[in-house]
């Protein structure tokens, strides 16, 4: 059993060393552990210092995000014959000693993905309200289009196994936490929640999440574009939906507009079904074209 750890960093000098340095080297049920840190574009002493500290380094040209970070991480995990795949920041705010936790109902075959859950005692300390809030409405909107219950969706704390390795078509680059429960979800892998402690620092700011509405238009493209390829019909229903009620505030405040209205929000409708289907529709055969591929690259590898 394989077991790698992997750190996206960028510009950590002040915590990778000893991050990386109080990483477990040993792990139960576990034949070999290994560490390898994505920097994603550092301009300070990241690189040498991870290097320094016995981590496999993978560097980006440049600053691509935190999304095609994860991807560098997965490709290395497949090339190389991982079992397992942790993910832990470098910023120091979780607790790399409950990695046995998280890794445990895959050790167990309990589950295909294991992913912390910071929330399951209340708000933490030093994080905002808002940021609170905004999580947990990520939270609701994931768990409707799964159909499970989620609490934490966007934690960067989490283990995937082998299946999932090989499962993952992902292609957002500013982060992949959603992405990565959505796509093993409708692929009726298993996705399980473990409480996890955090630590925030009053005055870090995060980078994915440093700006509420930025985040939130991202990582709702990234949503949209999964349902575009996976959920079609739901996507649509969703713009159909939006037009009623838009048609429907119309009537009641502007009678006299409605024909209009209606006009304009058919031509809408047909815009965007159109503007959905030739902008995807090669990447929705790509896709399908990844998963046959790796799905007879899993089996062949189990023979």
């Amino acid at each position: 059993m394989n077991l790698l750890i992997y750190l996206p960093a960028l510009n950590e000098e002040k915590n990778i060393s000893e991050v990386l340095n109080k990483l477990p080297k040993k792990l139960e049920g576990v034949n070999k552990v290994s560490v390898l840190v994505v920097d994603d574009g550092s301009t300070d002493n990241t690189v040498s210092m991870a290097k320094k500290s016995g981590a496999i380094v993978i560097s980006h040209p440049r600053n691509l995000g935190v999304g095609r970070a994860f991807h560098t991480a997965i490709e290395y995990a497949r090339k190389n014959s991982i079992d397992i795949l942790v993910s832990i920041d470098a910023d120091k705010q979780f607790d790399s000693k409950e990695i046995p936790t998280v890794i445990k109902p895959i050790l167990d075959r309990k589950a295909d993905m294991v992913a912390g859950n910071r929330f399951a005692n209340g708000i933490p300390k030093n994080m905002s309200k808002i940021k609170y809030w905004g999580n947990g409405m990520m939270a609701k909107l994931i768990s409707f289009i799964t159909g499970k219950k989620l609490i934490d969706v966007s934690c960067g704390f989490r283990a995937y196994g082998r299946k999932a390795l090989h499962s993952l078509n992902l292609y957002g680059n500013f982060t992949y936490t959603q992405e990565t429960i959505l796509d093993l979800s409708f692929k009726e892998l298993f996705v399980e929640e473990i409480p996890i402690s955090v630590t925030y620092y009053p005055n870090r700011k995060s980078r994915v999440a440093g700006n509420i509405l930025n985040y939130a238009f991202k990582t709702s493209h990234i949503i949209v574009s999964f349902l575009t390829i996976y959920k079609p019909m739901v996507l649509l229903l969703l713009v159909l939906s939006i037009l009623i009620v838009l048609n429907l505030l119309v009537l009641l405040l502007f009678k006299d507009k409605l024909d209009v209205s209606l006009i304009l929000s058919s031509i809408l409708y047909v815009h965007f079904l159109v503007l959905l289907i030739f902008k995807n529709i090669r990447r929705i055969i790509n896709n399908q074209e990844r998963i046959l591929a790796k799905q007879e690259e899993y089996r062949n590898e189990r023979h």
